[in-house]
């Protein structure tokens, strides 16, 4: 559902880890959804009216969580895909989807049989905000918590009932399965990420710093391995749009409170646009 490189900047190699956005020449950078599937809508026909030859879409994760349509919401970006790609000249790589914290719990809560300490994991997951998640897809709570209690067999049988019930609903698993951990623009000279960076590694080596990382990307005083702008899609401190001379913070708090925010960004990292809906 978009391109990976075998191949990036500086000759580091990605193992399809990373998107690519081709040849753009502006990118819209939507922050995280968070279950807002009206919000995610009217953004949407925002963006569709002001879309350019040349212009690129990226997700920075977190679609699902908190919100209460977060099927809804899957089913929206995977429309909104179709209408970009549907266009005269359109590619899969126009479009990017990054893994967020929220994707990357619900991938770990699947293999939850797998956990030396089950019960506090989902019990950690759920506080944030992955029940509403396992409730779109037909989960029980009470269920997953007493199967915990009862060992790695009836887990499986649970977390087997959520996976069947995702790969029932069109889409959904596809989407799943092609996030990305981050996406560039490299004629902008733009990297997009979900939450963090941990600056002291290279790109290809960030591991979890993407979802879990503590350094706070608008501290940066240079550029990163040659970008000229970093754009997160999430703030832990729930500020909404930040910029700063290296970095851009997207986030509205949407699911939980506050709007859905997005961006246009063009060469260089400059702000041409700041939408809310």
């Amino acid at each position: 559902m978009g391109c990976t490189l075998e191949r990036g900047v500086n000759g580091t190699r990605f193992e399809k880890k990373f998107a690519q956005l081709q040849d753009a020449r502006r990118v819209w950078a939507i922050a995280a959804i968070n279950g807002a599937a009206q919000r995610l809508v009217r953004l949407h026909d925002t963006i569709s009216d002001r879309f350019q030859e040349g212009d690129r879409v990226v997700y920075l994760g977190n679609y699902i969580g908190y919100g209460d349509a977060v099927l809804a919401t899957i089913d929206e970006l995977l429309d909104f895909r179709r209408r970009v790609l549907g266009r005269q000249r359109g590619f899969a790589c126009d479009v990017a989807f990054l893994r967020g914290a929220q994707e990357e719990m619900w991938q770990k809560l699947l293999q939850l049989q797998f956990a030396s300490n089950p019960g506090e994991v989902l019990q950690w997951m759920v506080s944030a905000g992955m029940g509403a998640t396992v409730r779109a897809y037909g989960g029980d709570l009470r269920q997953g918590f007493a199967a915990t209690r009862d060992g790695p067999r009836t887990i499986t049988r649970w977390t087997g009932a959520l996976r069947s019930a995702m790969n029932a609903t069109p889409g959904h698993t596809t989407l799943f399965s092609a996030l990305r951990h981050a996406a560039f623009a490299e004629k902008l000279g733009v990297l997009f990420v979900h939450a963090a960076i941990d600056p002291s590694r290279p790109l290809a080596a960030q591991g979890d710093a993407f979802w879990w990382g503590r350094d706070d990307i608008l501290e940066l005083t240079g550029s990163f391995e040659g970008f000229r702008r970093i754009v997160r899609g999430i703030d832990r401190e729930q500020r909404s749009f930040v910029e700063r001379d290296f970095a851009v913070s997207l986030s509205g708090g949407t699911g939980r409170f506050g709007r859905l925010t997005a961006a246009c960004f063009g060469a260089g990292g400059e702000v041409l646009e700041l939408i809310e809906a």
